[in-house]
């Protein structure tokens, strides 16, 4: 089945980068949430019900981004709360909510990303 078409009226189609991007790929993007300042990986493809294997993936890569540039544990939270009609998923601190510069592993973390 093909991918849904980019929607021009969605921000995460949009895809602009408005804060530090970690990850950039065919699948997804990876970069910090304008609201929570978590890392949250977003699905390519305008998409709100990749299937498990797709979903699986999209978690892996964001496990990857948080072991290398963060330093905590962290559950996803794929709840969609603004943007209900296209995938993605935060990586929240265990017992949090919000992140904060405090959680990245460097300063030089904070620019990880930009042009990858």
């Amino acid at each position: 089945m093909p991918a849904p078409p980019a929607d021009g009226d969605c921000p995460l189609c949009r895809a602009e980068r408005l804060t530090p991007w970690y990850h950039d790929d065919d699948l997804c993007w990876i970069a910090e949430c304008t609201i929570c300042t978590v890392p949250m990986v977003v699905l390519r493809a305008h998409d709100k019900a990749p299937d498990d294997a797709v979903r699986a993936e999209l978690h892996a890569r964001l496990a990857a981004v948080v072991g290398e540039h963060f330093t905590f544990e962290h559950y996803v939270d794929d709840d969609m709360r603004q943007i209900p009609d296209h995938y993605h998923a935060h990586a929240r601190p265990v017992g949090g909510f919000f992140g904060h510069a405090g959680l990245r592993r460097s300063p030089a973390s904070e620019g990880a990303g930009e042009g990858a």
